[in-house]
């Protein structure tokens, strides 16, 4: 069962691995500001993108106090491979499980090839330094979608 996480309530606790060997526990980022970005696959020319929009705004995200992750159901040796082939300051989450899919409503029937699969739409939250969801960008287009996160996170 899915439980709705709702915009402007709490997120519940949650904790996840992810990469260089970090266990993230979402309660011990309290006082910062959270970006969680899912996307379908290391690689991909949009995934490879939004990741690279992200890095490149990474100081400016930091100095708003802001934690990025990205989260896909990739493996931690694949996310390892993608976070060093394009240089990516901050920790990429394996949800092999699909745990946190689930738990923010992530995984959609979409259409692949004229086939019908269940994948992760590219979905961004953002939730504020005290653990509470203010945004949640769905069906997220790469093109400018990192500075339309940090201008959210600005209005805070």
């Amino acid at each position: 069962m899915t439980t709705q996480i709702e915009l402007n309530k709490a997120v519940p606790d949650f904790q996840a691995q992810a990469t260089s060997q970090k266990d993230i526990l979402l309660s011990a980022c309290k006082g910062y500001n959270i970006v969680l970005y899912f996307y379908p696959k290391d690689n991909t020319p949009g995934c490879t993108a939004e990741s690279q929009d992200f890095r490149d705004l990474y100081e400016q995200f930091r100095k708003l106090d802001t934690c990025i992750f990205g989260i896909s159901r990739d493996s931690l040796e694949s996310h390892e491979k993608f976070k060093e082939k394009y240089n990516l300051p901050f920790e990429l989450i394996s949800d092999s499980n699909e745990e946190l899919c689930k738990m923010f409503d992530i995984i959609k029937l979409k259409n692949m090839y004229g086939r019908e699969v269940l994948g992760i739409e590219r979905t961004t939250l953002l939730i504020d330094k005290n653990g509470i969801l203010r945004h949640k960008w769905e069906k997220v287009k790469v093109n400018g979608h990192a500075h339309a996160v940090l201008s959210a996170i600005e209005e805070l």
